[in-house]
């Protein structure tokens, strides 16, 4: 695990080989898997899942109870075996995520996009636009 400089972690928050920026925050009962990336002044809200995979750019905002899933078809399958595959999740510079906002595998969120709350984001997001709903769709640009 690396962590950057003036690094905030609440209480009862489980870390595993991640990598957190410089002044980024993380909230209380938050959990952070392996090879996620966290950028510079970032903010993670309490009760979020990050799973394996994720990338944080800087200044992204993640509220309470958001869920990063990297397994769009749960199985009983490990990584030990070799047709399980990961799906990286992208979230660029300066993306807000609602709180309760559910991010599926393979996505990437474009720079300054909104993802509002309790959405089920299935697909790519582009920069500057707001979506909502299940599953999340365009709303408006910014």
């Amino acid at each position: 695990m690396v962590l950057g400089d003036k690094v905030i972690i609440n209480d009862f928050v489980n870390l595993y080989g991640c990598q957190i920026g410089n002044h980024s925050l993380i909230g209380p009962f938050v959990e952070i898997q392996k090879n996620v990336i966290v950028g510079e002044f970032c903010r993670i809200q309490s009760h979020s899942f990050i799973c394996e995979g994720v990338i944080l750019k800087d200044r992204v905002f993640i509220g309470h109870g958001v869920m990063f899933i990297n397994d769009n078809y749960p199985s009983v399958k490990t990584t030990l075996d070799k047709t399980w595959k990961l799906k990286p999740i992208i979230i660029e510079e300066g993306a807000s995520i609602g709180s309760g906002a559910i991010i599926l595998g393979g996505v990437n969120i474009g720079k300054n996009a909104l993802i509002g709350a309790g959405a089920v984001v299935t697909h790519n997001v582009k920069a500057n636009t707001v979506v909502t709903g299940i599953p999340a769709r365009k709303l408006r640009g910014i």
